[in-house]
């Protein structure tokens, strides 16, 4: 039988497992339930995966974001792995071939959303599975004291009543001790293996910066730190401002936003990472599931609205272990933005059920009905049509996901796909009946074979156009007169976002949500801005141990590197100071170098705060980077 180092090596090409990755595999190997509490680019998916392809059966994923889903279950595939997902937008018959295909066929991988979970075709189905290990990813969303609470994460451990024998693994980025026991509690885990990597980042340097004209700043941290960036603004608008504005002054920069389509969000990612572009100028729709090791600096130029969030976005900077930085650029008005962007987005209960009704007569639905509906659904469209506030909608509708009623996808995108009702013998028929179809099927059949029989197959309307030498539009046509004829199911492409309600729809009057529960969910979320705020607007406690001590890990030790950190030693440390700013100056006045060259040259005893030294010798145009970033002696 394959070990673990062999299937890691065979599917993935790594050699070894980063710690504590082959700890967790021992522990879901050995049928232990398992939290694994791993900071962002600490390979939480290895953990699941690996033991999952060692054993017998299926895994079960459970996550609650469609293009993470989408995103993995695509890696898997390329790998060689057979891998499926269910989610919101599916066609009712394909969802029904893909949980056969679950049960009689060889997938090793089924990805699907929480809300999944309560359908009854998907009950009936789980039954009948070789079900080898449930994988609950975002964990916290399990939790009430989380920041991003989904309810429908609380059915999850029901799961144990249909295959009691199954261990379940939790996995996820951030979680207080308060959101872990939770965790425990709610997934009804019995004495779990807990395995928590410290959220210290030996590589990376917090820093905040206070600058009434943070663009400028911004202009500043991206010469003076070469290598990839992230730059996460709150607005739509914002992204594609600042974009253009770093274009303008001679730095590569793309936008990204989930109002984007596919295509552009697609392009403008693939960019980014091979890249042929330097910054991402993005909302937090970015970044989730991107693999990139090489970015060196996230910049934040608005405060997020909590501290899990906020670490996790950093996180994303310095995955391959080099120096890296994460920076805050803000002033003294953005506190109280943020405190306003808060409490819009604690509507009152009013303002819920109001939205919920409009929902309702927006799309027709009667009570009672429409559980696990989805429905195509534009913001603007739909607060124009009947003359509502997306400032009040857009809050209300992120409010009405949280308690479990609906669930709201921004950036849903599934491409084209089909699948034959007929078999072979009985489309035989049809073709010799109706010639005039006879070109198409055989084009069909050419390019993707037997597969569209047995499963919903992804399909290129280009790609078969030209085969036939005609249009897309006429390509579309025929076969959407195909399905009409019930020869076949053709789902086009969709890139809208949705709106599907989780539930069966409820009178709005009274709609299932604890007065009492409404208002602690309210003051977390005011909590968890305030310990945002506290965090921004200290300076002088190490900023890594504050992170460190929010998450319950309780340390002495300082990191070094903050902004803090480095201002405490440059003043407890002027003669070595001047020391270096003195070799600097001598080194780049026999020739150019390098940050890394000075660095070798000097060898300091007190890495970051020579790296400290360099950048002030910047800001005062003692030295200067050209563009390909050496640095030059003024």
């Amino acid at each position: 039988m394959a070990t673990s180092t062999d299937i890691l090596k065979q599917y993935w090409g790594y050699s070894q497992f980063r710690p504590p990755q082959d700890k967790i595999i021992e522990a879901v190997l050995n049928k232990q339930d398992t939290v694994a509490i791993l900071p962002t680019g600490g390979g939480k998916s290895i953990c699941f995966q690996v033991p999952a392809m060692m054993l017998d059966g299926i895994c079960l994923v459970v996550t609650p974001l469609i293009a993470l889903m989408q995103d993995q279950v695509k890696q898997l595939k390329q790998r060689g792995i057979p891998a499926v997902a269910v989610h919101a937008g599916m066609h009712h018959r394909e969802i029904d071939i893909t949980l056969d295909n679950c049960v009689y066929g060889q997938l090793k991988f089924l990805y699907l959303s929480p809300e999944r979970l309560q359908t009854e075709l998907f009950k009936a189905r789980v039954k009948k599975m070789k079900v080898n290990l449930v994988a609950i990813d975002e964990a916290h969303c399990i939790s009430q004291w989380g920041y991003d609470f989904r309810p429908p994460y609380l059915q999850i451990a029901e799961l144990r009543s249909i295959h009691p024998d199954v261990p379940f693994i939790a996995l996820t980025a951030s979680a207080t001790a308060q959101v872990k026991a939770d965790i425990i509690d709610k997934l009804q885990m019995q004495q779990p293996a807990v395995f928590q990597k410290s959220f210290a980042r030996d590589n990376l340097s917090l820093v905040i910066r206070k600058s009434e004209l943070k663009e400028k700043k911004l202009l500043e941290v991206l010469r003076k730190v070469p290598g990839p960036a992230i730059v996460y603004v709150r607005s739509r608008k914002a992204t594609v401002v600042l974009a253009t504005f770093l274009k303008k002054n001679s730095i590569g920069a793309t936008f990204y936003h989930a109002g984007l389509t596919h295509a552009e969000r697609t392009s403008r990612q693939e960019e980014w990472i091979t890249n042929r572009c330097r910054v991402m100028v993005a909302t937090n729709a970015f970044g989730m599931g991107i693999d990139k090791a090489d970015v060196r600096v996230v910049v934040h130029m608005d405060l997020p609205e909590n501290l899990e969030a906020y670490y996790q976005e950093a996180g994303r900077a310095g995955r391959d272990g080099k120096r890296s930085y994460a920076a805050i650029l803000c002033h003294d008005s953005d506190l109280d933005s943020l405190k306003l962007k808060v409490e819009q987005g604690q509507p009152a209960l009013p303002v819920l059920k109001n939205t919920y009704q409009a929902l309702a007569n927006y799309f027709q639905v009667a009570l009672g009905s429409s559980q696990g509906e989805s429905y195509d659904f534009d913001l603007e469209q739909f607060c124009k049509k009947l003359n509502l506030k997306s400032t009040e909608v857009y809050p209300a509708l992120k409010k009405l996901e949280e308690f479990g009623l609906i669930e709201f996808n921004e950036s849903f995108y599934r491409p084209s796909v089909l699948h034959f009702s007929f078999d072979n013998k009985k489309l035989y028929e049809f073709q010799v009946a109706h010639a005039r179809f006879d070109s198409i099927i055989k084009a069909l059949l050419r390019l993707y074979g037997g597969e569209l029989y047995t499963d919903f197959t992804t399909i290129s309307e280009t790609q078969i156009a030209q085969m036939q030498r005609t249009t897309v539009g006429a390509i579309k046509l025929e076969l959407d007169q195909l399905h009409n004829l019930q020869v076949l199911v053709y789902e086009p492409v969709n890139d809208s976002p949705k709106i599907t309600f989780v539930t069966a729809r409820q009178d709005a009057a009274r709609l299932p949500i604890d007065s009492t529960e409404f208002e602690r969910r309210r003051n977390l979320h005011l909590e968890k801005m305030q310990a945002m705020i506290n965090y921004t607007s200290q300076n002088h406690r190490c900023r890594m141990q504050l992170i460190q001590e929010y998450f319950n890990e309780n340390t002495d030790a300082t990191c070094g590197r903050c902004d803090v950190c480095i201002d405490k030693h440059k003043k407890e440390n002027t003669a070595l100071i001047k020391d270096y700013e003195q070799q600097i100056n001598y080194l780049l006045a026999q020739k150019p170098m390098t940050v890394d060259e000075l660095e070798l040259a000097v060898d300091p005893a007190e890495k970051d705060v020579f790296i400290e030294v360099i950048r002030e010798l910047v800001d005062s145009e003692e030295v200067y980077y050209d563009e390909v970033w050496v640095l030059h002696k003024r």
